[in-house]
């Protein structure tokens, strides 16, 4: 049975402040729990309404009703089961490959599908502004299907580290080069834009290489692609080469 407590502190992390106060996170759904368990994360609690997750030692397991979890529950439909997990300290960024920053990315659906992207095409690190959407939060961890045990993230002041790195910085805009014509390195950065003001004016100024997806509708009134969408081209084109 749930504590008073224990349901306090659970409901306390849909909080950023409160993740960050007691350095935990929480995730739903027997995928998502299940790829943190094989990962480097350390488990603190595991809620279950079912008996499952057998390899999980007893002291580290508590099984509960099912009315108990809607109440510790951050979906609009509860799942099977929640855990708590540790946040990781931040890995160093290491300047080599292919990179992927966002800048000013705030839709958690947004952040948790381009993790899921850079699981896909191979991208181990992803850097986001400070003022990104927190990775932590529980759409994001829900959106990323688990990624989010797969790839390095770093929250980081963007605008000095792309004035200071050696690697090739690629931004995309409408007004760019067309992706489809670019000669494209297995080696860079390559920003990302808000939703919807795009990347930043102060950060647009430190970027030589700039990118575009063309349109090819007739009547070209879209003014723009979903950002996650536009991620899953870019990378689609600098990994075909």
């Amino acid at each position: 049975m749930l504590s008073k407590n224990q349901i306090k502190l659970i409901t306390s992390l849909q909080q950023k402040k409160f993740r960050f106060a007691n350095q935990l996170f929480f995730a739903e759904g027997i995928k998502v729990i299940q790829e943190l368990l094989e990962s480097n994360f350390e488990l603190v609690q595991l809620y279950t309404v079912l008996d499952d997750f057998g390899d999980v030692s007893k002291e580290k397991r508590l099984i509960i009703l099912e009315s108990e979890l809607k109440k510790i529950s951050a979906l609009a439909t509860s799942n099977t089961c929640l855990a708590i997990f540790k946040i990781p300290t931040e890995k160093k960024i290491v300047e080599s490959g292919l990179i992927l920053a966002l800048d000013s990315i705030r839709d958690p659906g947004n952040l948790g599908t381009i993790l899921r992207l850079c699981d896909w095409f191979g991208i181990d690190q992803l850097i986001c502004s400070k003022d990104a959407v927190d990775i932590y939060n529980p759409k994001v961890v829900q959106a990323t299907m688990g990624s989010i045990a797969r790839v390095n993230v770093n929250y980081i002041d963007l605008e000095s580290f792309v004035s200071q790195t050696k690697l090739t910085v690629f931004g995309t805009f409408m007004d760019g080069k067309n992706i489809y014509k670019s000669v494209l390195p297995q080696e860079g950065i390559i920003i990302m834009g808000n939703e919807a003001n795009g990347i930043s004016p102060n950060l647009e100024k430190l970027i030589n290489n700039k990118l575009t997806i063309p349109r090819f509708g007739s009547i070209q009134k879209t003014e723009s692609l979903n950002v996650a969408t536009a991620t899953a081209i870019i990378l689609s084109e600098f990994r075909r080469g």
